[in-house]
């Protein structure tokens, strides 16, 4: 399994859960209808990418741009880095990755 998969599928779970913690602690149905889409695609892209969709990985790669530059907005204007310091640089972990695999299959 190629680490691109690995970290769509890990950081779709972390944006899922995250989702559903913005909602319990703070009661923010858009904490959890933005987690929960996010997380849920970014996993939908995961399994696409395992039955060889190549189309999978770019999806992978845009929902999770999008966040790190979400992140990286909100913490830009909180300045806390729980969740969004978290968040933004394992983004960028997994949005490295991703495009490391994009480039190989070049």
């Amino acid at each position: 399994m190629e680490l691109g998969i690995i970290a769509a599928f890990v950081y779709g779970i972390l944006a899922l859960i995250g989702g559903i913690m913005g909602y319990v602690q703070a009661n923010s149905k858009v904490s959890l209808l933005s987690g929960s889409l996010s997380g849920l695609l970014l996993i939908f892209a995961a399994f696409m990418q395992l039955k060889a969709q190549f189309w999978g990985l770019l999806l992978a790669a845009l929902v999770t741009a999008v966040l790190v530059v979400f992140f990286g907005i909100r913490l830009a204007k909180t300045r806390k880095f729980m969740p969004s310091g978290l968040m933004a640089i394992l983004g960028m972990v997994a949005l490295v990755l991703m495009l490391n695999q994009i480039v190989a299959r070049g």
